[in-house]
């Protein structure tokens, strides 16, 4: 039975993550337009108008189900069409694009980590703070505020390695498609047409035999920059 403060922190937890992919959205249409595809900006995709933005279940069901259930937890808005037949430079272009959107969410956890670290100083500094004011939920709202920046600062690094995986239709396979050449690259190919089977199978099956590569991953690279920009 979860109490209404666990309600609370996965509403806060969804929300936070629906403004991460949107903004990740925006991010990699507005890389589009500098490169010279104004796709997005005519679709008007070039906002951050959840409206314009939300996928009923990717947005909004998907992560309040992976939340509910424990874990992992991700969420994805509609993507933001792009035309790389419209872009200056194609080969090039594309990869500026894709690594558009984890770039923004890098940038977004290190504004809420400067945030979070500029509010602890506060709460140091006075220790008070952390507890003035009326409770809500069990929580001041200082302790809301820092739990609200720690959280938006996990989830934006999540979605940034997460999607920096190589497999389609993640950023990452992008990426590593512009460094293959050649016969691997054609493998590379071969092996995209199975990518949702292994992605699904990463995700679910293999932490169930007791592998889960795709948290060790997730646990070096976001965990340990998640430590490292808020002082843990």
């Amino acid at each position: 039975m979860y109490s209404l403060e666990n309600i609370a922190r996965i509403a806060l937890t969804v929300a936070l993550l629906l403004l991460a992919a949107i903004i990740h959205e925006v991010a990699h249409g507005f890389v589009a337009h500098l490169c010279g595809d104004d796709t997005a900006k005519e679709a008007g995709r070039l906002t951050l108008n959840p409206a314009k933005h939300l996928d009923p279940f990717g947005s909004v069901v998907l992560p309040l189900l992976m939340a509910i259930a424990g874990g992992f937890v991700f969420s994805y808005a509609k993507p933001v069409p792009y035309n790389p037949y419209r872009l200056k430079n194609r080969r090039r272009d594309e990869v500026l694009v894709a690594i558009a959107g984890p770039a923004s969410n890098i940038l977004q956890a290190l504004i809420g980590a400067v945030c979070f670290n500029g509010a602890w100083a506060l709460v140091e500094a006075n220790n008070e703070l952390y507890f003035a004011g009326a409770g809500v939920l069990g929580m001041t709202g200082m302790q809301w505020l820092l739990t609200a920046l720690s959280t938006y600062v996990w989830v934006n690094l999540m979605l940034a390695f997460f999607n920096l995986v190589p497999l389609p239709p993640l950023d990452g396979s992008k990426v590593v498609c512009y460094f293959l050449k050649g016969e691997v690259l054609q493998r590379y190919y071969h092996v995209q047409r199975y990518a949702m089977p292994i992605l699904i199978a990463v995700l679910y099956l293999l932490p169930r035999l007791g592998l889960d590569p795709l948290g060790a991953y997730l646990d070096f690279f976001a965990g340990n920059l998640y430590d490292l920009l808020l002082g843990m």
